[in-house]
């Protein structure tokens, strides 16, 4: 006797998930996996309050009520004589002098849940630097006197950013000479991946050594250099798509129907050729973050002065007793990239579309 077979195309939510986007059925497949999507949410909120770290971590009062008027020195920089001082410099609101004007006669202020900013040194204080973690600094003070927690926050920013802007170019790069490749193949293709093993063979660290020397470090640098060399992975992933792509049947009746090359390149084969690209962001954007702390750490990132968890680690190393430097930076980039590789896997299996909708 056999077993009727039970399917599910008929019935309304058979029917529904039929109806179903590309896009829709591969969200469906993510929040499946709920360690990604969970993820998901714990990084975006953690970058949403990076986005506004000047109003969680700032030495400069969010607002002030003087005298009936009210202002805002988180967005504008005020000179003492404004609130009854004797200079005409920038107010330093972690005087004690500047503090007790602020207050004085019905006057009101309102700081920052954390009243340190990223450079902010308290010269008021009678702890030696680096100060272990007290209710004036939550997560102590780098050698320098500047508070752990702002720049933490700062530099978490910073990097995610730099990640971002990373990934972008090198995947707008990528995919570019990716596609060429695949879809013109021939000699070009033959002559190009000659190139890309050559540029491929380049001492990358020693490159970033001597840019270092000769230009004055920035951020801008930085993704300018390590974009000649974040391509390479992502084109050999794009042109294997499009090599396989070309010789489909939709491919071939699109040129006979006199489709321009353009067209059939961003219409029909780099849709088709997106999977490996999406589902290597995340991975890309954590390898980003981990070259930027590498670089930081051996001093040929971002300027001394701008945050970076790299930095920190590189202090931390150089002071083995204060522990919180080392412990507290491990554990916001550890924690970072965990995020991040589980929100990759959820990328991926998002993306196979062996796995059913939902």
């Amino acid at each position: 006797m056999s077993t009727p077979v039970v399917t599910t195309a008929g019935t309304p939510s058979g029917r529904a998930r039929n109806h179903l986007s590309p896009g829709r059925r591969a969200w469906r497949r993510f929040c499946r996996n709920r360690r990604g999507y969970v993820s998901l949410w714990i990084f975006s909120i953690l970058l949403v309050l990076s986005l506004f770290a000047e109003v969680l971590s700032n030495d400069r009062p969010l607002l002030i009520q003087y005298q009936g008027g009210h202002y805002f020195p988180f967005l504008k920089a005020y000179p003492e004589t404004t609130f009854g001082g004797d200079f005409g410099t920038e107010a330093d609101y972690n005087d004690p002098a500047v503090q007790a004007l602020l207050t004085r006669d019905g006057n009101w202020v309102v700081y920052a849940p954390n009243r340190h900013s990223f450079g902010s040194i308290n010269y008021f204080t009678d702890q030696p630097n680096p100060a272990a973690p007290g209710s004036t600094n939550l997560l102590g003070t780098d050698d320098r006197g500047r508070d752990v927690l702002a720049r933490l926050l700062y530099g978490f920013r910073l990097s995610v950013l730099f990640a971002f802007a990373l990934t972008l170019v090198g995947t707008f790069i990528g995919v570019l000479l990716g596609a060429l490749q695949g879809y013109f193949g021939g000699k070009f293709d033959l002559l190009f991946q000659r190139f890309v093993e050559i540029w491929n063979s380049m001492p990358e660290l020693y490159l970033l050594i001597i840019f270092a020397s000769l230009f004055q470090p920035s951020v801008l640098l930085l993704i300018i250099l390590l974009s000649l060399f974040g391509w390479m992975g992502l084109a050999d992933y794009v042109r294997a798509e499009f090599l396989r792509g070309r010789n489909m049947d939709y491919v071939r009746a699109a040129r006979a129907l006199g489709v321009s090359n353009r067209a059939i390149m961003w219409r029909h084969l780099l849709p088709n050729g997106l999977t490996p690209v999406i589902t290597f962001l995340p991975f890309r954007i954590s390898g980003a973050i981990l070259a930027l702390t590498s670089l930081d750490f051996l001093g040929l990132g971002v300027p001394p002065t701008t945050p970076s968890l790299g930095e920190l680690l590189a202090q931390g190393k150089e002071n083995i007793e204060a522990w919180w430097l080392s412990l507290t930076t491990f554990g916001v980039l550890v924690g970072t990239l965990v995020l991040l590789i589980f929100i990759g896997e959820a990328v991926r299996e998002a993306m196979d579309t062996r796995r059913g909708a939902a």
